[in-house]
Order: structure tokens, then sequence, then C-alpha cells
């Protein structure tokens, strides 16, 4: 069993990726505990439900260990109920590009405006196709994990501060 992530993040610069997408569908998570040393979330995604606990990242960003376990709805639902304040609430669009499938999310609520893409990795030095609708790599920018877009979310952010 596996329990390391390892993945590269970009922030999106158009709806280009819309018309490859192959799937999409809404997720809406809180967290239990947004520590970076030890997240802990509650994902909701149509029918299905997990808990995720995350560890804190290596010094580049690109991996961390991560832990999954599939939750019964009900189990989620309540536990969301217990989250500290500030949920997430995006859609997530599936778009193939070359070899690569990229996890694109788009924000709503308090990070409405924030769309950012992941590339799951099999390894740190696995070379991925890089689509035009992409822009700056965000990988290991902390602001930029859900966990802390659900404590100091997009619209909070000054154009000038941002990270």
């Amino acid at each position: 069993m596996e329990f390391t992530e390892i993945e590269r993040k970009f922030l999106v610069l158009s709806n280009q990726f819309k018309e490859n997408a192959h799937e999409h569908y809404r997720i809406v998570q809180g967290f239990l505990n947004s520590d970076p040393a030890r997240v802990v979330r509650i994902r909701l995604s149509g029918k299905e439900a997990w808990i995720t606990v995350k560890g804190i990242g290596d010094s580049s960003g690109l991996s961390r260990f991560e832990w999954e376990k599939e939750l019964d709805i009900r189990e989620a639902e309540a536990l969301l109920e217990l989250c500290e304040p500030g949920r997430i609430e995006k859609t997530r669009y599936l778009v193939q590009f070359g070899a690569t499938l990229f996890e694109v999310d788009e924000f709503y609520g308090e990070n409405t405006g924030l769309v950012i893409a992941e590339a799951e990795l099999e390894s740190s030095d696995q070379r991925i196709d890089i689509p035009g609708w992409l822009g700056e790599e965000v990988t290991g920018q902390k602001a930029y994990y859900n966990s802390q877009l659900s404590q100091n979310p997009y619209s909070n952010w000054k154009k000038d501060q941002a990270p």
C-alpha cells in the first residue's frame, strides 16, 4: 500500500480545458484539521465520500503522505458538521492531455475566480505534457492547498500580495 502523493499544481489561464474534459463532478469538502502537518479532510462527491489524512510535504512540495478511506455518505455528512469553518466547493474536470491526466478544479464561494490544475505523478521526475491553457506552476505553494483556501480564501487575497 502506497502512502505518498506526488503531484504538480498549476494555475489555469482560460476555460479552454472544458472543451476537452471527459468528465466533471461537484465536490464539497471540509477540514477537521487544517494544520499543514496533519490535514484531515472530509470530501463528498455525488453519492461517494472519503476521509483523507495528508502530512507535511517534502521541501519541494511535490510529494507528501496521504491516506484515504471511503466513508458512508451519512457518516461524511455528520463529520462535515464538525469541520472547521470554511468549506471548499468546486467542480472537478478530468482532462486528458497527451499522456497526462489533469484534474482541474474550478472553485466557488469565497474562492470564485480560482482555477487550479493538478497532475498526479508516479515519480517525482516523471515528465508531463503541458497544455497551453496552463499558467504558472504553484506546486508547493501552501496558499493553494485546499486546507489553506478554506482558512484564507482567494477572495481575501490582495492581488499585489498573492503568493
